[in-house]
């Protein structure tokens, strides 16, 4: 299924302040009536991420924009955004790096506890791997979570594991 509509890009303040793109409600129908609970949105047909309904707790609904395709997309608060919106059928909510994918795929201990975390938390892994422009420091940051993961049996700590890049970030910066 493939869901396309116009959204408004707009902020709110709150406890936090993020910037989203306002869901119409008939859009956010056909999505519950579908069951689709993670999505593959494309938007003004250059920008592709991944996200899920976010409601406001009012009613309303929102996919919330990060910095990075806020400036790709050049937008501006109160501009109309082309949606395109599809489920998301991958294992994990969005796509794994070619680096963590082929670490998981051999390394069958790091693989169970990776997928013994909360979808939200494995999410945010790929998230801090993919990101990253650079396929050299795409693997080795997905090692640092790998050994990491193994290393504490799959308790992890956010700040503890980014303490861990920040180490050797500082050992091979020179």
């Amino acid at each position: 299924m493939t869901l396309t509509f116009e959204a408004i890009f707009n902020a709110k303040a709150g406890i936090i302040y993020y910037k989203h793109l306002i869901v119409p409600v008939d859009i956010v129908a056909q999505i519950k009536e579908k069951g689709i609970k993670r999505m593959k949105i494309t938007l003004n047909g250059s920008v592709t991420t991944h996200s899920a309904l976010i409601s406001d707790g009012t009613g309303n609904h929102f996919i919330i924009m990060n910095k990075e395709n806020e400036k790709k997309l050049k937008l501006n608060l109160g501009d109309k955004v082309n949606v395109i919106v599809e489920e998301d059928t991958s294992k994990y909510g969005m796509p794994l790096s070619d680096e963590m994918a082929e670490l998981l795929r051999i390394d069958d201990e790091a693989l169970g506890y990776f997928d013994s975390l909360k979808p939200g938390v494995r999410r945010n892994l790929i998230y801090l791997v993919s990101k990253v422009k650079s396929s050299d420091i795409r693997l080795v940051k997905s090692l640092i979570i790998m050994d990491y993961l193994k290393m504490k049996k799959g308790n992890l700590d956010f700040k503890e594991l980014n303490q861990c890049m920040k180490d050797w970030r500082g050992r091979y910066s020179n």
